[in-house]
């Protein structure tokens, strides 16, 4: 194979280099007779944290509609996808070295009747821990469990399982050597899932301060999906009239929720960034999540560090542009970090050392 070279500032650092790609992997050292690709501004492919490839509104879509989601999200950059959840088995898409790498986790795990129908597997608090299990072994190190939802009696949002059950599960888990998530809308059941040491939260808009400290303590990251928060509005309208204690709720988490990832961020949590596509969001728009962070009041730096180079760390993936890494990198027409919606148009997406796509590819 050719070599590849590619010019410009390489972010973290942002110093100007040479970055050449040989047999797929990066090297600084000089290639005789390269083919200069591109010049930019180069960054570690984009990592949505909480992706859901193979679903849909109504749960699992066939392999075609999976192949156009991860399409969708390495065409705009995004070459590592957390995939926070599907009932679909999108195993074969690790086998196409032309999509996005992809860490799967198996299907959700939900109480009976208590999450959206067809999206996971739902049990009650005996059968969780198996559940676990299963889950673990079909997943690549992460199991997903529905935190909260809502509860019929109730009225508003609760647990799904007690505290004992999500702490069993989580143990079992952990001992198999994978970690945990949860998603997690409201309060009460945070503190159960962080004294369980729960790996991370996901939208998190019920963190109180005392739960900040014990993340930051124990290494507990959070994906807050804010634009998955934004709809809580939607949310509220639409369950007002069987459910006005959660309709209330709702609209109180929205609410507060600049206020909490903000305390999030400045207590020192681990965040990053996740799009919800597949949930209710869609496939290719990682870019908006990033802006939607930053409206927020959320540094411009640390959501595209969070979003690329810091994300790839936290889920144990190469950069994709130091020496003799596997080559996963985009090259932009303008600093990301200083105008980050060029994020929405790479130049060039370089995926496991060749070039996939861009708008000079």
């Amino acid at each position: 194979m050719s070599a590849l070279r590619f010019h410009g500032p390489v972010l973290p650092d942002g110093e100007p280099a040479d970055v050449y790609v040989v047999d797929g992997r990066v090297t600084r050292e000089r290639q005789a007779g390269a083919e200069t690709v591109a010049e930019g501004w180069l960054l570690p492919g984009l990592v949505d944290a909480h992706n859901h490839l193979g679903l849909e509104d109504g749960g699992a879509v066939d392999d075609d509609e999976v192949l156009a989601q991860a399409l969708a999200d390495r065409d705009t950059g995004v070459l590592l996808l957390r995939d926070c959840g599907s009932p679909a088995d999108t195993r074969w898409v690790q086998e196409r070295d032309d999509l996005p790498r992809l860490i799967r986790f198996g299907k959700h795990v939900a109480r009976t009747r208590r999450y959206l129908r067809d999206y996971g597997v739902e049990v009650e608090p005996e059968e969780l821990v198996a559940t676990v299990e299963q889950q673990v072994s079909d997943g690549d190190g992460w199991v997903k469990l529905v935190g909260d939802w809502v509860d019929r009696d109730a009225g508003d949002l609760t647990p799904s399982f007690p505290a004992d059950a999500f702490a069993a599960a989580i143990d079992a888990a952990h001992a198999r050597g994978a970690k945990v998530t949860a998603h997690c809308f409201g309060t009460s059941v945070l503190q159960g899932l962080l004294d369980a040491r729960i790996d991370c939260l996901e939208h998190g808009t019920g963190l109180q301060a005392h739960h900040l400290d014990q993340m930051v303590a124990q290494g507990t990251a959070l994906v807050p999906t804010v634009q998955q928060t934004d709809k809580f509005p939607e949310f509220a309208a639409a369950g007002r009239g069987k459910f006005p204690a959660y309709a209330d709720t709702m609209e109180r988490l929205h609410a507060q929720r600049r206020e909490t990832l903000l305390a999030a961020h400045e207590a020192g949590v681990p965040l990053y960034v996740g799009s919800d596509g597949g949930g209710s969001g869609r496939h290719g728009h990682l870019h908006e999540e990033v802006q939607a962070m930053i409206d927020l009041g959320l540094p411009a730096a640390d959501v595209v560090a969070a979003a690329t180079w810091a994300g790839r760390d936290w889920l144990g993936v190469t950069a994709g542009l130091a020496e003799g890494e596997e080559a996963d990198f985009c090259v932009y027409d303008r600093d990301p970090v200083a105008d980050p919606s060029v994020l929405a148009e790479p130049a060039v997406v370089v995926l496991r050392g060749r070039v996939v796509a861009g708008s000079r590819a």
